[in-house]
């Protein structure tokens, strides 16, 4: 019996720990095809529905939400400049899965011409359909 109990458990750790990789495999990809410029990419991992939010905080202007489109996401991603050089390094990843939905929060610093433009937190809601995870929500803080 105790050996059963075992099994169980180690199937049921081994299962969420697949399960954590696969999302995070979904957000690497994301980033693939943000630094790659590849809107086809990173449409393969959003939701077609996808909400995109970011706050901005400022000392000086105080706090601002704002909301973005995914056809003005996808088009601010594919008109970046060539001679631009920008990088989004994830610092970590903290992920929470509960069935078909999982929540992703990752900070991050951003880099603009390999100098620290802002830095935050991205979170993100993910929802599993016919057995792929698909970003449906993405929201970030941003900060100098």
């Amino acid at each position: 019996m105790k050996k059963h109990l075992i099994l169980i458990f180690l199937f049921i750790g081994l299962s969420s720990t697949a399960q954590k990789q696969d999302v995070q495999k979904v957000i690497e990809d994301f980033f693939v095809g943000f630094h790659q410029k590849d809107t086809i990419k990173l449409k393969s991992v959003c939701s077609d529905k996808i909400i995109l939010q970011s706050i901005s905080e400022s000392k000086t202007k105080g706090n601002k939400l704002s909301n973005e489109s995914s056809a003005e996401f996808y088009k601010s991603i594919s008109s970046i400049p060539s001679n631009m050089k920008f990088s989004e390094k994830i610092l970590s990843y903290n992920i929470q899965i509960d069935g078909a939905m999982a929540h992703v929060w990752a900070p991050y610093e951003f880099y603009l011409n390999d100098k620290l433009s802002h830095s935050g937190v991205n979170t993100f809601t993910l929802f599993k359909e016919n057995d792929a995870w698909k970003i449906i929500y993405l929201i970030d803080t941003r900060r100098k």
